[in-house]
């Protein structure tokens, strides 16, 4: 116990401190650059797959095989797949660009299909309705639908939002300096597995903790009256 006491106030120094904070740092901000670009595509796609919106079907034809095909492949794969394209290419980019392009993939062909499930769900005389009142497409889609949807829309995705978070930890495979990457280090410096993966369980339940309850909140609040 009095080893371990000591290997923990060794562990506590000033600059392990720092290199575990801005490990934190690197895994939320790639956690919210990627989900807030993938938020933003879904969006795109999801639009596009509507026939009412985009009656042009070789486009959503596209739109539907970018989602469907990046939703099947593992997180890993993905990450290779971005890496390998910039080497092809010949591009030289960091390694915290690469996972933000994977996380922004991986979060684009979710929301794509929970947004286009959300929007699905409000009943087609609710477009038929607005149409009558010579409203246009899109802002139909801003101020019938879209108001109507949130509620589908929203609480999966932030549940979805925690599992990008624990899926960042794959970036550590490329060298990018989040918390799992960190954990590693730490543990070939002579530090023990169970305090460096035991501090970075706690943290990685300290950023994604915040999620579940906003998540719950959100599901509960945006609820029908009658089941809330």
């Amino acid at each position: 116990m009095r080893e371990f006491m000591d290997e923990v106030s060794r562990f506590l120094s000033y600059y392990d401190l720092i290199f575990i904070g801005r490990a934190f740092l690197y895994t939320a901000l790639l956690s919210l650059v990627g989900s807030c670009c993938g938020f933003v595509v879904g969006c795109g796609l999801a639009i596009v797959r509507i026939r009412r919106l985009v009656p042009f079907a070789p486009l959503r034809w596209l739109a539907t095989a970018y989602v469907e095909i990046f939703r099947r492949i593992p997180f890993l794969v993905k990450l290779m797949l971005v890496l390998f394209t910039f080497q092809f290419m010949g591009v030289d980019v960091p390694m915290f660009v690469i996972a933000a392009i994977t996380v922004a993939l991986a979060a684009s062909a979710f929301c794509a299909e929970n947004i286009r499930a959300g929007l699905e769900s409000i009943h087609v005389t609710q477009w038929e309705a607005a149409e009558a009142l010579n409203m246009g497409g899109f802002s139909i889609l801003w101020r019938v639908v879209l108001p109507q949807a949130w509620r589908v829309i929203i609480p999966p995705s932030m549940t979805y939002s925690v599992g990008l978070v624990k899926s960042t930890a794959i970036a550590s495979q490329l060298g990018v300096p989040e918390l799992t990457y960190a954990a590693k280090v730490l543990n070939q410096r002579g530090f023990s597995v169970v305090l460096c993966f035991g501090t970075i369980l706690v943290l990685y339940f300290i950023l994604c903790w915040p999620l579940t309850l906003l998540a719950a909140y959100l599901e509960k609040r945006l609820a029908p009256p009658g089941h809330r």
